[in-house]
């Protein structure tokens, strides 16, 4: 869904005349229930214990919403779409990973072989709909949409009920995690690299347009940082244990930078645009991948939970909202300025982290 949706959105809303600001925020919209939904549904997973059901629930009701694109382009209209779809979208992935751990049982190590997955039908995905909005025009976006949502809803009824226990959270156990120096720093961090990619989700594939690019050849690029992530995601594990997520995560957020200054400076170079895609394996893989492992190793077993719903909220959330508004208000500056901004935040966070990160859990071996 994400591969056939959002490579394309922002290509379907400049179709159908809105001006970039509207765009940008548009795609904040999703962002800011980010910081909300995520956490209230997974409060409500940890005490019914009931997550097959809430999956299907959100599923549906997402499904539902996003119905509404059908009825209105204004402006005010697809925003309270895109809150309802998103809202409810949130309630699926949360509770597909446990779900998933769950079944896994004492081998979550596994967990990795099936996440690729996801990254396989993201790259089936954005080439396909390329293909398809190539050759019958960026019109037909609802309907690609409408199906992808239609079968994640099918799909989820195939899926056998776990019978998880019921959980609570322990709040004090959270908020002492996060009071760690090293917690505020990785927060601080984690926000600042999604602002920075704010404009390059929001706009990336009407940037590409306007160089030129076809639909096919923008699925293909979106999709070369995918792989790029899939072949990332095989190491990760033997990487963090030798470097320690302090190195891994300053070396992300340094090549994130230099990412979003070949993408701002080199877009008409398909070589220096295919190797800035495969950095994505930098500025999303190991940084996602460090996270995981800084929630573990900061977080204790009460507060896990906790710390996974406030990493999202707060640098999917706060982060990503704010980087697609301001993307969007300030697009008019040119590309290379926007990205040249993105850069600058990447380059904040590294040292904010090379000073934060300074405790001994996070040292390699």
């Amino acid at each position: 869904m994400l591969g056939g949706l959002y490579p394309y959105w922002p290509l379907y809303l400049d179709s159908i005349g809105f001006s970039k600001q509207a765009i940008g925020t548009l795609l904040a919209v999703p962002m800011v229930t980010k910081i909300i939904a995520p956490n209230l549904w997974s409060w409500l997973g940890d005490r019914t214990g009931k997550r097959l059901a809430i999956m299907r629930l959100g599923a549906l009701l997402g499904l539902l919403c996003f119905v509404g694109i059908f009825f209105s382009t204004s402006f005010f209209w697809l925003a309270w779409v895109m809150v309802g779809y998103s809202f409810f979208w949130n309630a699926v992935l949360p509770q597909h990973e446990v779900i998933t751990l769950s079944f896994l049982g004492d081998q979550p190590e596994r967990y990795s072989r099936v996440r690729l997955w996801g990254s396989v039908g993201f790259v089936v995905a954005v080439i396909g709909a390329g293909y398809c909005l190539e050759g019958w025009g960026v019109e037909l976006f609802p309907y690609v949409g409408l199906s992808l949502l239609l079968c994640i809803f099918a799909s989820s009824l195939t899926i056998p009920n776990p019978h998880l226990g019921t959980r609570t959270r322990e709040k004090y156990a959270l908020w002492r995690a996060v009071r760690q120096p090293a917690v505020i720093a990785f927060l601080c961090a984690g926000v600042l690299l999604q602002v920075a990619h704010g404009a390059y989700y929001s706009f990336f594939s009407i940037y590409m347009e306007e160089q030129g690019y076809s639909r096919t050849a923008i699925g293909v690029l979106w999709s070369v940082g995918v792989v790029a992530e899939i072949i990332m995601f095989t190491v990760m594990h033997n990487v963090l244990i030798r470097f320690g997520v302090r190195t891994v995560l300053i070396a992300s957020l340094v090549l994130a930078a230099v990412r979003w200054l070949m993408i701002g400076y080199a877009a008409d170079s398909l070589l220096l645009l295919v190797l800035a895609q495969c950095l994505h394996a930098f500025s999303f893989g190991t940084f996602h991948a460090s996270a995981i492992d800084t929630i573990r190793r900061l977080f204790n077993d009460g507060a896990q939970g906790g710390g996974q719903a406030l990493y999202g909220a707060v640098s999917f959330g706060v982060g990503g909202a704010a980087g697609s508004y301001f993307a969007g208000r300030y697009w008019s500056l040119g590309a290379d300025v926007i990205f040249t901004v993105a850069a600058v935040a990447c380059g904040l966070a590294a040292v904010i982290a090379w000073y934060g990160f300074r405790d001994k859990r996070l040292a390699g071996s």
